[in-house]
């Protein structure tokens, strides 16, 4: 498997604490990073929409209303 750079925006106190992180906690990281990533990119995906109906029918069911 190859390794590929790429950019992605965090507030700045994340970009800072990561600046400051020693190349050993840098590497563990980008390896939680990228196994997550891998996670949330690998497995079927379903419309947010339905997702957030979903959250809603819940919510519901619990007696939270939308006031």
């Amino acid at each position: 498997m190859s390794i590929e750079t790429i950019s992605i925006s965090v507030d700045s106190d994340t970009a800072q604490a990561f600046c400051e992180a020693s190349p050993e906690e840098r590497r563990k990281w980008e390896l939680l990073l990228r196994l997550r990533l891998r996670e949330l990119t690998s497995g079927p995906t379903r419309p947010l929409a339905e997702i957030m109906d979903e959250i809603g029918a819940a919510a519901e069911a619990r007696g939270i209303t939308p006031e």
